[in-house]
């Protein structure tokens, strides 16, 4: 019975790794070894950070509202607590645009927010 090697195999494996290693800089896309080990890194870190984003993003939406909030005389968590007390359902997504984009309509929901927390 003859033995089998991997002449095909590897070459098709070394290949795919490589083809995926396309744009790394130097030997981590021209050895197979280094393209490997990089590449586990990689998508280590595009898993990761795909998680990371929808955080840093709510971090900003909540600078930019803390920030837009205190120009009409609140803090961020009053503020909040306002909107939810008068039943307004905008996420902070949608409040950190109308900060960011349209003053007077975000001016008009921190007035209704404080009316809310003056009750």
């Amino acid at each position: 019975m003859p033995r089998v090697k991997t002449g095909v195999v590897r070459r098709r494996r070394h290949k795919k790794i490589l083809k995926l290693a396309k744009g790394f800089y130097s030997g981590r896309r021209k050895h197979y070894r280094k393209a490997k080990e990089q590449l586990e890194r990689s998508m280590y870190y595009s898993f990761r950070d795909r998680k990371q984003k929808k955080r840093d993003f709510r971090k900003l939406w909540i600078i930019r509202i803390n920030a837009a909030c205190r120009l009409n005389g609140m803090n961020y968590s009053s503020f909040m607590n306002g909107i939810h007390k008068s039943g307004i359902e905008l996420d902070r997504k949608i409040l950190a645009d109308m900060a960011m984009n349209d003053a007077a309509a975000f001016s008009a929901v921190v007035n209704s927010a404080k009316a809310a927390l003056s009750k």
